[in-house]
């Protein structure tokens, strides 16, 4: 008499054994081992530079002698010198009057060159707007010192042809701010327009062809139909030229040095002054730390402050 048969059995047995797929942990390995060089890149050149410099602000070193440590004394320096308070002041104004006017520049010329036209047009005003951003800082700046001279510079030439007296562009306090705030715009803005650029064209254009129809204007589909959905857009450019700006430091030191007196000094300058010429290493750690907690702060309050004006579709 034979042996039953479990069918299922069988069928189980006849199927080819499949090799067991690699675990867990050595995929793990293999993530770590390809991460590893990014991770050790930026310990070393980014962590530890930080947390060299937080240190750093509470010792007194010139680079030469030994560190000696004085605790909040730099910081109390920071506080107590009017050139630190000007050129954090001036940092201050010089954001507020650039990022206004950058994002103002880069919207306008972003919507312009989005509007109907045709893509081989379109595709040069992307590249001509962008091109100053690939250009060295310094080497912008010190061409617009000559352009900019108050003796033989060419826009007061240009002036002159016009009947109009020379400008003192540079050894002005107004006019070397003015100077500096567009040097700074002109080769700055082509990031944020390329920004915008994105953000626009992502907007459906069924949206604006339903505004058509209803009639609405161009100013009215603008601030109720554009801005609004380049809020997100709009959100990530702020953040990121403010940043920059709290950081300027080429612009004002290839053109005026900071001055007419401290009128164009800024934070940046200062830090740069007092580790690099004064040999005050910790105080420029010290203005560096303020400097990085007041960027961390503005930050934190743009992304806390855009749950009110960004819209995600």
């Amino acid at each position: 008499m034979g042996v039953p048969v479990n069918p299922a059995a069988a069928a189980e047995a006849s199927v080819p054994s499949i090799p067991a797929a690699p675990g867990r942990r050595g995929e793990g390995k293999l993530a770590a081992l390809l991460l590893a060089p990014t991770v050790i890149g930026i310990a070393l050149f980014t962590l530890v530079p930080i947390i060299g410099s937080i240190v750093l602000a509470f010792f007194d070193w010139d680079i030469i002698s030994t560190p000696k440590f004085v605790g909040v004394k730099n910081f109390q320096t920071l506080a107590s010198s009017p050139t630190i308070r000007v050129s954090f002041l001036n940092t201050f104004g010089f954001v507020l009057i650039a990022v206004t006017l950058q994002i103002a520049v880069a919207m306008t010329l972003a919507v312009l060159v989005q509007s109907k036209m045709p893509g081989w047009l379109r595709s040069f005003f992307r590249s001509v707007f962008f091109f100053p951003l690939i250009l060295s800082a310094a080497s912008v700046s010190l061409i617009m010192s000559y352009l900019f001279n108050e003796d033989f510079g060419t826009i007061n030439k240009l002036l002159g042809l016009l009947g109009m007296s020379p400008v003192h562009w540079l050894t002005s306090t107004t006019g070397a701010m003015v100077v500096t705030v567009l040097v700074y715009v002109w080769q700055n803005f082509g990031f944020t327009f390329l920004l915008f650029i994105g953000g626009l064209a992502s907007i459906p254009q069924d949206i604006y062809e339903a505004s058509d129809i209803d009639g609405a204007s161009p100013m009215k589909r603008f601030w109720q139909i554009t801005m609004p959905l380049v809020s997100p857009t709009m959100l990530v450019a702020t953040v990121m030229a403010i940043i920059s700006a709290l950081q300027i430091f080429d612009q004002p030191y290839v053109l005026t040095k900071g001055g007419p007196g401290d009128s164009t000094r800024t934070a940046v300058m200062v830090i740069y002054q007092s580790a690099f010429q004064e040999l005050q290493f910790g105080l420029a750690a010290a203005i560096g730390l303020v400097l990085m907690l007041i960027i961390m702060l503005v930050t934190w309050l743009q992304f806390r402050l855009s749950k009110r004006f960004v819209f995600y579709m």
